[in-house]
């Protein structure tokens, strides 16, 4: 992907960006599903620069989720297809951040709208990935398959502005 074309930017490569002050830096912590079982902890976090904030929590997955995966995928044909295989070394995936709640006594980060299997059906990456908008798409309609992402929303000035990425709330 080209350097103009490219929208998603790891905060620790941005010497300008950082977590503001009044926001938890949930690096490190846990992430639980909806059931509230262990996905992955948050390893970096991605910003668009043009929004100028944080959007994505890059999760490096527990590798009971990966386990989960590999049974789905280990199916026959005729019980169900699925559009890609994760490959070795993808372990991690994606959250928007509109769908996570913090839980900051306890360093949680919990997503209560998604869960494991969803999780383990997700298209993963490889750590340091740059990441572009088809896959940006592809995990939204992964969690929320009856949401479809059509053309009109996918534009720039657009794409960032839904319920998706709105601010985490805190719980205390």
């Amino acid at each position: 992907m080209s350097e103009n074309n490219r929208k998603l930017y790891y905060l620790d490569d941005l010497s300008d960006y950082k977590v503001a002050s009044d926001d938890s830096d949930v690096r490190g912590w846990e992430v639980l599903d909806a059931e509230n079982r262990t996905v992955g902890t948050v390893d970096r976090l991605l910003a668009n620069k043009e929004t100028k904030k944080v959007v994505y929590l890059d999760i490096e997955v527990d590798q009971s989720l990966i386990e989960v995966g590999h049974e789905i995928y280990n199916k026959s044909a005729n019980e169900g297809a699925h559009e890609f295989m994760n490959q070795e070394g993808d372990n991690h995936l994606i959250i928007p951040i509109g769908l996570v709640k913090l839980d900051t006594e306890n360093k949680k980060v919990l997503t209560n709208e998604i869960d494991h299997t969803t999780f383990s059906k997700t298209k993963r990456f490889s750590k340091g990935q740059n990441l572009d908008r088809n896959y940006e798409v592809t995990v939204l309609e992964q969690y929320f398959p009856e949401n479809r992402v059509n053309e009109d929303d996918q534009l720039e000035d657009e794409f960032y502005n839904r319920q998706e990425f709105k601010h985490p709330r805190e719980e205390h």
